[in-house]
């Protein structure tokens, strides 16, 4: 392959990328902690919105409710991940590149 042809290459697989980056941003996840706490990201793993059930909110016990949080951020970032790597993993031929 001669120069000219490798950066023309390059400059689509960032037009690509870019592209990918958008939707991603524009693309939805949600975590959940059972029912009761559900936590919706984008996948730039930006926390859109956090839902609460009323019956889980027991101003005695905040321990669980801390819990419960943690593991609904924690379940959308893995999606967010996942979905990051499916989206862009064709682009990148299969490597595995840091923050995405």
């Amino acid at each position: 392959m001669n120069p000219r042809q490798l950066e023309q290459m390059a400059r689509q697989m960032q037009k690509e990328m870019m592209r990918i980056q958008e939707e991603l941003a524009n693309t939805t996840v949600e975590g959940t902690a059972g029912s009761y706490i559900t936590v919706t990201m984008n996948g730039h793993r930006e926390i859109k919105s956090i839902k609460i059930a009323p019956e889980v909110v027991d101003p005695d016990d905040i321990d669980t409710l801390q819990d419960l949080i943690v593991a609904a951020i924690t379940d959308a970032s893995k999606k967010a991940q996942e979905l990051a790597e499916q989206r862009l993993g064709p682009l990148a031929g299969g490597m595995k590149l840091p923050g995405f």
